[in-house]
């Protein structure tokens, strides 16, 4: 029953463009690019290690996808592929480098690598297009949003899978004896680094692929907006308000936070980021657990 439910959900979710119109396509699909983010995230953080590393491969993924096309003349879908390889490829190269680190240095170095990426998009002018930025001919499918919705869905999709897949396999016995206590999963035989850099590599990846959906939607790209904390910031504030370490948590708070934050651009231009930053305040003030989590432990307590 429980599968069969899910299946109609995404069935619906498929249909949906036919029954809304342009304005809530677009607002969905941005809800769901944060929403990947938000699960790439949050399963780095169920390995204990707090990573800022987000807007850095996110941006690296954005410009190799619009390179591959401009100047490879590769097909936008499979450049979304090749982005997220070429992402997958520098978090190996340098997984093996900040993965030594732990607590407070693995942040900062991690929130250092969108500033570091950013600033050779900016010198590598010939490749990169400089301060200036690159643009494509067309967006991809020539602007259909009908199309990139259900490319940005069935992407969303998968990330949802993926994040289900650590919770349901090994490999949540491996992070979560990581995250409790790193001395007493290694002499119970776990392979820390190993599992680290694997977790490390796969939500890199997803990073620079919905980096590559991003650029290849407004077929632009520019250093500053493409490294922008925004695609830090609100993937996190996602995370922190559905409830962290769990699929259906980020899901939760990109959909609040994601139609909140429309709603407020709508009534309040110039100020609605001062009641989105209150939201978040109050939720880590009153529900430290989260939306979903709070939920789930009081229907625990109950029974």
């Amino acid at each position: 029953m429980k599968y069969f439910m899910i299946a109609i959900v995404c069935v619906l979710c498929f249909l949906l463009p036919f029954f809304v119109g342009a304005y809530m396509i677009h607002v969905l699909t941005s809800i769901m690019i944060f929403l990947s983010l938000a699960l790439s995230w949050d399963m780095m953080l169920r390995t204990g290690q707090l990573s800022f590393g987000i807007a850095g491969f996110f941006g690296l993924g954005a410009y190799a996808s619009i390179i591959a096309v401009d100047d490879f003349s590769i097909d936008p879908l499979w450049s979304i592929l090749v982005a997220a390889g070429f992402a997958a490829l520098i978090a190996l190269a340098l997984g093996w480098i900040v993965l030594r680190l732990r607590e407070i240095y693995f942040a900062i170095t991690t929130l250092a690598l969108s500033s570091v990426f950013m600033i050779f998009a900016r010198n590598l002018s010939d490749l990169t297009g400089g301060s200036a930025g690159k643009v494509l001919y067309e967006s991809i499918f020539k602007g259909d949003s009908i199309k990139i919705y259900w490319l940005v869905l069935s992407v969303a999709l998968t990330v949802i899978l993926v994040s289900e897949l650590f919770q349901r396999t090994r490999i949540r016995f491996a992070i979560n004896a990581i995250r409790d206590d790193e001395i007493a999963a290694k002499c119970s035989g776990v392979n820390i680094f190993k599992y680290l850099l694997f977790v490390f590599v796969l939500t890199s990846a997803i990073q620079g692929a919905v980096g590559a959906l991003y650029a290849q939607q407004y077929a632009f790209v520019e250093p500053e907006s493409t490294f922008s904390a925004n695609f830090l910031l609100l993937p996190m504030s996602m995370a922190l308000v559905g409830g962290i370490y769990s699929t259906l948590g980020p899901i939760i708070g990109a959909v609040v936070l994601g139609l909140a934050s429309e709603y407020l651009k709508l009534i309040m231009p110039y100020g609605h980021l001062i009641i989105y930053g209150l939201i978040l305040v109050l939720t880590i003030m009153f529900l430290p657990r989260g939306i979903y989590g709070t939920v789930v432990n009081r229907i625990a307590a109950k029974r």
